[in-house]
């Protein structure tokens, strides 16, 4: 089934190689909001207007020849980009910041599919997310690599 948004989980051994930690401040936000901008500042995964966006890293990953591709960027809103970052929700819900239903919820309406269908696909993520994390990758940041300090 194809979903809208999906839980896509960075493999442990690569989690904090990203752009936004490799440009300068003045960079990531001239990205960011050119991303808003192109996305007419709403969610690039739901549509959704209201809220705050963030700017969200959308990788390719080569389970070959274990390369990690940064393919682009996408304005996404917070629901979104925690389903996307469902590990990171999970923290957050066992620290009461955040309600699983209301995530759940979220997920289903924008992907107008069944609980089970959300359960199966979460499991199947973080069976990938196991298998990806046992791998080196070499992380490739593309198109933006000239950004890069």
């Amino acid at each position: 089934m194809e979903f809208n948004v999906t839980v896509e989980l960075i493999p442990e051994t690569s989690i904090y190689d990203n752009l936004r930690k490799v440009v300068k401040k003045s960079v990531w936000d001239k990205l960011r909001k050119q991303t808003y901008k192109d996305y007419n500042h709403s969610c690039g995964k739901c549509g959704g207007k209201e809220g705050i966006l963030d700017c969200h890293e959308l990788w390719e990953f080569d389970d070959k020849k274990n390369i990690q591709k940064l393919s682009g960027l996408v304005a996404v809103c917070r629901m979104c980009h925690l389903i996307i970052h469902h590990g990171r929700a999970n923290m957050l819900v066992a620290e009461g910041v955040l309600d699983k239903e209301e995530l759940i919820k979220h997920f289903l309406k924008v992907n107008h599919c069944t609980r089970q269908d959300y359960e199966i696909h979460v499991k199947e993520a973080f069976v990938l997310w196991k298998q990806r994390s046992q791998k080196e990758w070499v992380v490739d940041l593309g198109e933006y690599q000239q950004y890069t300090v």
